[in-house]
């Protein structure tokens, strides 16, 4: 394996564990609205786009065409969407909320309650993970030349996919950006609903 493959499986699986570790380790001091969202996130960025791109359901080619043999055998195909979708819902929107929590002085009303700056902070902490991700780590696999499949929440698809922008010979291109660039507002209004239900009852 090349340093590089195994930067992106430690990259990944840490995403996965790391938010889970923590979660389990400090459960009791928490909000008891984290496993609700969670599950709600990983269940939106699976059926939204990441069962989608992994598959290659519509006009796309499969995860495991788009990358190296040795990242198949450490990332299967058939757990990709998973691995993806619990790193989309821990380390980024946990990993936001976290990050809105900190920025704020540590201010719950932020979770009660819209708060333009601190939904601010979530989207560029989305937008910016997910240009770092398609830049350093997945860029192989979501290279130019290399079609992802139609997602719900990539509605584009592979149709109209220009290239955003280029850099060090790496392309960000507009498909594999829409999810994060649409779906913060959604998020962080379930972060909000969610912390009111478990606040009343």
């Amino acid at each position: 394996m090349s340093f590089e493959e195994i930067r992106v499986v430690a990259v990944v699986y840490t995403a996965v564990l790391l938010p889970l570790v923590i979660y389990w380790k400090y459960k009791s001091r928490l909000p008891k609205w984290i496993p609700s969202f969670y599950i709600i996130s990983l269940i939106v960025c699976a059926l939204g786009w990441e069962l989608w791109f992994t598959y290659g359901w519509l006009d796309g080619d499969p995860v495991d065409i788009r990358r190296s043999d040795n990242l198949n055998i450490w990332l299967p195909k058939n757990i990709n969407w998973l691995l993806n979708s619990m790193g989309d819902a821990g380390a980024i929107l946990l990993g936001g909320a976290w990050l809105m929590w900190i920025t704020h002085n540590k201010n719950l009303m932020i979770f009660k309650r819209w708060n333009w700056t601190a939904f601010m902070v979530l989207y560029i902490w989305c937008v910016s993970q997910n240009i770092f991700v398609e830049m350093f780590l997945y860029h192989d696999q979501l290279a130019d030349g290399k079609p992802l499949s139609w997602a719900p929440l990539s509605p584009f698809g592979p149709y109209f996919n220009p290239v955003l922008f280029e850099f060090n010979e790496r392309t960000i291109m507009l498909q594999s950006q829409i999810p994060w660039i649409v779906l913060p507002w959604f998020f962080y209004r379930t972060l909000i609903n969610l912390n009111n239900l478990t606040t009343e009852n």
